[in-house]
């Protein structure tokens, strides 16, 4: 059985927590840690964890473990899992799972020297769905991929910015872009490969903080397609949605933290309708989310290879936020591969800073 501990008790650390149930004699839940000694208790009483820790230093050196689940606010995440590679541990981060390319580059080179693997938390690939369409395409049954589009449009009063670490380049590294639509805009890049440029703005329209509350990108893909990515914090009607237009048939999902089956259509091209039996031919009621991926990390220990999502593929998905950041603060167009260790979006999202940054 393999022993897992939770750092970091607020309220994701639960979707951790019962995934790892989920998962049963699989893994055992042995500790947990939190800065807050009596949330700490509580999150243990609830769940049925044997021992707390008042931090990760206390609790690599107390407890025999074979993966630590890093809840943290986001700039604790790099720290934390430095530390779980330090001593051989595989680490699961939410995301994001860094502040800046840099962290990324950070974890990868730890990575190479330690017998731990770092795998981030995009729970949206794992939905079945999800997982059958990037085998109908990888198979050619949609044909070529045309058009895509990509919304996260959500809603956050001003009171959801009270917690002090929100909102703040510092703290979160950016806004909805690096907060909230990057789960949908990771599926997206997971289906359709690597990007090739990005035209983007971002803005701040209502919210009293550092960071955008919206954003907008169109990019090309590597194969052609071209897509656009919205990402909002002030839409009353919340919804995540993703489309894809390929040569055979439009694929559609609606949804908001979490899909199955039954929110995604298949719309065959005419002449095309074979399609629809094709993407039918499984079918399932599981919920995309945290027990999905944690199931597959779980896999892959067992097989002993890399867990998904690795720190490569996760190194595509911040390049992408670090882009979109970049053409929008400077006004270009962004290439892959453009930001690089001399550039100022390579050590911080903000970069040169944002255009609002004096009129707060």
């Amino acid at each position: 059985m393999r022993r897992a501990a939770i750092v970091g008790t607020g309220a994701i650390a639960a979707a951790h927590a019962e995934a790892l149930r989920a998962a049963g004699d699989r893994v055992e839940l042995v500790a947990v840690v939190d800065v807050d000694a009596d949330r700490a208790s509580a999150f243990a009483k609830e769940w049925g964890v044997p021992r707390t820790h008042a931090t990760s230093s206390a609790l690599l050196a107390a407890e025999e473990l074979d993966f630590v689940h890093v809840c943290t606010p986001p700039r604790h995440h790099v720290p934390i899992a430095l530390e779980c590679l330090a001593a051989n541990v595989h680490v699961l981060v939410e995301k994001p799972p860094a502040l800046s390319l840099s962290e990324v580059d950070a974890l990868i080179a730890a990575e190479r020297a330690s017998a731990g693997r770092v795998a981030t938390v995009f729970q949206h690939r794992f939905g079945p769905a999800a997982i059958r369409l990037r085998r109908l395409v990888a198979e050619g049954v949609l044909g070529r991929s045309f058009v895509a589009k990509c919304d996260t449009l959500w809603y956050r009063g001003d009171a959801y910015f009270d917690v002090p670490w929100r909102g703040t380049w510092e703290s979160e590294g950016g806004g909805p872009t690096m907060g909230h639509g990057i789960h949908q805009f990771d599926l997206l890049l997971s289906v359709l490969g690597p990007w090739q440029e990005i035209r983007a703005v971002a803005v701040r329209q209502a919210r009293d903080v550092q960071t955008e509350d919206v954003s907008m990108a169109l990019v090309t893909f590597a194969d052609g397609t071209v897509a656009s990515v919205v990402n909002s914090l002030l839409s009353p009607r919340e919804t995540s949605e993703l489309r894809f237009d390929f040569e055979r048939a439009t694929v559609e999902v609606e949804h908001l933290y979490g899909y199955t089956d039954a929110h995604w259509t298949v719309t065959p091209a005419p002449g095309h309708e074979d399609v629809v039996p094709r993407w039918r031919e499984e079918q399932s009621g599981i919920v995309s989310g945290h027990r999905c991926q944690v199931a597959a990390f779980l896999d892959a220990l067992d097989e002993g290879s890399a867990p998904p999502v690795s720190l490569e593929d996760t190194r595509t998905t911040m390049e992408f936020v670090a882009a979109l950041y970049a053409s929008a603060f400077t006004g270009t167009v962004v290439k892959a591969g453009q930001i690089g260790p001399d550039s100022p979006f390579y050590a911080s999202m903000e970069g040169i800073g944002a255009p609002w940054a004096n009129t707060r």
